[in-house]
């Protein structure tokens, strides 16, 4: 045997592993331990990016014209497909009820009225900001009063509502201060639970993907909006998680994502400049998503999100 062919036999061999790894990682991501450095909740974080992969051994398969190593560089696109193909489509139904903005604007951004023009351009009747600090409340408000006659704050975290506030309370996340809140809502006569939250940062390092903190926070939500009385809720803000990882399971099993249900692509929000993954969330329940988007980006690092929605 030629040392030609036992290379292009080691090198097919290896691309048929890579192509069988990369499908059990899309099709198994959930079997994939966070035992060690949190590494299912990382997999999941980006695991629409994997898809990149398939081109890549798809080209490395033919270039030795191996059957076999061809279909298997094909497993993991189907497996993707299958994963993501009901995201693409755009699923429009139209402006709803009422519509909602969110955005984590973050805490150094000192473009208040550029960022507000960006969210007020979508005419929201809702606007959910988290990440505040006291001074950007305040020039916030300088610039949302005006336009809408109700709002409510806890901490960093805010809304500002064409209808009315009824009633809200901070929803404890037990750090001490306040990233949550719910506040009720009255909207032609209906009313809707918003929940309205920021969840801890995750951080990347030399320990592995960090978010025993985040993951706590979610819990905690997630056992909030399980009491909730009344049927119709929105939950929006930056979870800091993609609606894929399993840490945010206390939340999502719960609500469905507007972006999945009403919007066009995968919706990726962060970082703004070049986003990778969908951590600003707006999910429901008891409600009709009739569209969902992302907005041009502010000064912020992340991108507003809006949704609309329809009284069922």
């Amino acid at each position: 045997m030629s040392r030609s062919s036992t290379g292009g036999k080691i090198f097919s061999g290896a691309v048929i592993a890579l192509s069988l790894l990369v499908a059990a990682v899309l099709l198994l991501h959930r079997f994939i331990p966070n035992r060690w450095l949190n590494l299912g909740s990382l997999i999941e974080t980006f695991l629409p990016w994997f898809g990149l992969a398939v081109p890549v051994l798809v080209l490395l398969a033919a270039i030795r014209r191996r059957p076999l190593a061809i279909v298997c560089a094909l497993l993991p696109g189907l497996v993707w497909f299958q994963m993501y193909a009901g995201l693409i489509p755009d699923k429009h139904k139209g402006e709803g009820d009422f519509r909602i903005v969110s955005h984590n604007v973050n805490a150094n951004n000192t473009e208040t009225e550029a960022t507000a023009a960006t969210l007020l351009a979508a005419d929201p009747d809702v606007i959910v900001l988290v990440e505040l600090t006291e001074e950007q409340r305040y020039e916030w408000s300088e610039v949302l009063d005006d336009t809408y006659e109700y709002s409510v704050s806890y901490g960093t975290v805010a809304l500002w509502s064409a209808y009315p506030v009824v009633d809200s309370y901070e929803v404890d996340l037990n750090l001490g201060w306040a990233r949550a809140f719910r506040a009720a809502v009255e909207i032609d006569g209906e009313a809707v639970a918003f929940y309205v939250a920021h969840l801890l940062s995750v951080r990347v390092n030399t320990e592995g993907f960090t978010s025993a903190q985040r993951n706590e926070t979610a819990l905690l939500l997630g056992e909030a909006i399980a009491d909730e009385e009344l049927d119709r809720v929105v939950l929006a803000g930056d979870l800091n998680g993609t609606s894929q990882d399993r840490a945010l399971a206390p939340i999502t099993y719960q609500l469905s994502s507007a972006q999945a249900d009403a919007g066009k692509g995968f919706g990726f929000t962060w970082p703004a400049d070049t986003p990778l993954a969908r951590i600003d969330q707006v999910l429901y329940r008891g409600l009709e998503a009739t569209g969902s988007d992302v907005l041009d980006a502010t000064a912020s690092d992340h991108r507003p999100v809006m949704a609309d929605f329809a009284f069922q």
